[in-house]
């Protein structure tokens, strides 16, 4: 759990300013820990460091309750901007997706708030193909938000 301040820090931009993830408040590095404990023994949690410095981190998480869901899972990543435009979430996904192949997951879902061009051009260079929008399914920043939804059969 020494990577959840970092992580914690990483993610917290994301939820504060602007719509990319759908969290109003970040969550605290103890929150972080409990989710790369919970995620990491139940899918996978992966970081990358570049010269030492935490640069981001990939997880896989349940994509919903029920038991015929059990093969299918939510992917996401996150690299700090200082990072960004460098490989690093490739590398992430290049790692996270033959792991949870290896764990027995058939098939990946990553949720993307739109819009997000970057994400977006991330997920369909990974092999990710979309399947669908959610319209207007959150509110935040003073606005209805859509969230696209692409799939990667592993």
């Amino acid at each position: 759990m020494d990577d959840a301040p970092a992580c914690a820090a990483i993610y917290a931009p994301f939820v504060t300013e602007g719509w990319v993830s759908f969290e109003i408040d970040p969550p605290d590095a103890a929150e972080m820990a409990a989710r790369i404990a919970r995620h990491g023994a139940s899918h996978a949690w992966l970081v990358a460091e570049v010269a030492g410095a935490l640069a981001g981190y990939a997880y896989a998480s349940p994509h919903r309750e029920r038991a015929a869901y059990a093969t299918s899972c939510d992917v996401a990543v996150y690299v700090d901007p200082a990072f960004a435009r460098r490989g690093v979430g490739r590398a992430l996904y290049a790692r996270l997706l033959p792991e949870i192949a290896a764990r027995g997951l058939h098939a990946a879902f990553a949720g993307i708030a739109l819009p997000n061009p970057g994400s977006i051009g991330l997920h369909e260079a990974m092999g990710f193909t979309p399947v669908g929008i959610y319209r207007e399914v959150g509110w935040k920043m003073g606005g209805w938000r859509d969230v696209g939804w692409w799939q990667r059969l592993l």
